[in-house]
């Protein structure tokens, strides 16, 4: 049975920092890329970052690069993203997602899995 579980979501303030965690069961991380996604209220849900399943690509959104960091440790079947310098912008609920593809991914049309989401809320 495939899951994915996120954890590590919060409410910071902004400058302030929270590392995701997305723990996957059910398959390899050598065969699935797996990727960060967000909706805030009233907005699309948005792809944020992804990491291929040969850790040789990554992707990064525009309004978050330089600020978040995709990682992953296969040993522990479990995928980051770590969330400098945070925005109120960027609060949503984050959803791991996974694709069994090599390379990176972005569009919500390309995920075969889905996490149920955690809160990150940044405000003062």
């Amino acid at each position: 049975q495939v899951q994915l579980v996120e954890s590590g979501g919060g409410l910071v303030q902004p400058g302030g920092s929270l590392r995701l965690s997305c723990a996957v069961s059910g398959f390899s991380l050598d065969h699935y890329a797996v990727g960060w996604f967000r909706q805030a209220p009233g907005k699309e849900r948005e792809g944020v970052s992804c990491i291929s399943a040969t850790d040789s690509s990554i992707y990064y959104a525009d309004s978050v690069r330089g600020r978040f960091t995709i990682s992953r440790d296969s040993a522990k079947n479990t995928v980051y993203l770590q969330m400098n310098n945070l925005k109120p912008d960027d609060t949503a609920v984050y959803y791991c997602a996974a694709a069994g593809r090599v390379g990176v991914f972005w569009e919500e049309a390309l995920v075969d899995y889905w996490g149920q989401g955690t809160q990150v809320t940044v405000s003062s």
